[in-house]
């Protein structure tokens, strides 16, 4: 039997445009279906959020969506339930490279989320020998190469942790910030309304330090006018829809449309 070649991947190409200030364009995927993740990545966005926070996926749900995507040119990106080494290590061993983390409101919750991603002595993750993320043991290298190939994301989402942006910033290996408008409308009290003036305020405050430093900035933002203008502001990580409303809107509309015809045909 042939010897296993060496593992040649290259840097992690989403990392890269990330740290690279690129203009990357994504979709949110919430429905925990292969197939459908599947569809949306030969649609050909830069990048694909499999959501494990506010979704019903789990590490088994994951690991197909992420099969699913082998081929596509959209690059995973998992969000975990939790700022969570636990979790996050499970992630890593399934075999994802870029995260989105949650519940980061400090500096010290940011340096967490990157030494959960990181081999000792640059972080704590835990060392299993044998497990998707290297090939089941076949990438020779792969102890050398895992650490400078983890692209980690830290979500902007509470009052404190736009008061601490420049901290959240400063800490090594967070690639990037990105906004939770959501939380963040309802962290100022603004439920459901984040376009409310001290919302939009505090939107902008974080993609101005994150531009200050040289660091990505981005949101969930599936209203093209918003999306247009968070780019406008210099935002650069953007999801621009969800699986969940392309189906519901798409289903509404063809609805709405036989609804009217029968009601007129009355």
């Amino acid at each position: 039997m042939p010897a296993v070649a060496p593992y040649q991947a290259l840097p992690n190409s989403f990392r890269h445009a990330v740290r690279a200030g690129d203009t990357l364009i994504g979709c949110w995927a919430s429905l925990a279906s292969p197939v459908v993740t599947e569809l949306l990545g030969i649609i050909g966005f830069d990048w694909m959020l499999l959501d494990a926070e506010h979704a019903p996926n789990d590490v088994l749900t994951l690991i197909p969506q992420l099969m699913a995507l082998k081929d596509s040119a959209s690059a995973p990106v998992v969000r975990p339930p939790a700022n969570d080494s636990v979790f996050i290590k499970r992630l890593l061993d399934s075999g994802f490279t870029n995260f989105l983390v949650p519940f980061v409101d400090s500096a010290d919750d940011a340096a967490r989320a990157v030494a959960a991603t990181r081999y000792p002595p640059q972080g704590i993750r835990g060392v299993s020998v044998s497990q998707r993320g290297n090939r089941y043991a076949t990438v020779a290298d792969y102890f050398q190469i895992a650490n400078d190939n983890v692209c980690v994301v830290v979500q902007i989402e509470s009052r404190k942790a736009v008061d601490a942006i420049d901290e959240i910033l400063a800490v090594d290996g967070v690639d990037a910030v990105f906004v939770g408008p959501s939380d963040l409308a309802a962290a100022y009290g603004q439920l459901g309304n984040p376009n409310h003036p001290d919302v939009q305020q505090a939107i902008a405050h974080v993609f101005e330090r994150a531009q200050a430093v040289g660091k990505a900035s981005g949101i969930l933002a599936p209203a093209q006018a918003d999306a247009e203008r968070y780019l406008a502001m210099g935002c650069r990580v953007i999801a621009v829809c969800a699986d969940i409303g392309l189906l519901k809107n798409a289903a509404q509309t063809v609805q709405h449309h036989f609804m009217q015809k029968q009601a007129g045909q009355a």
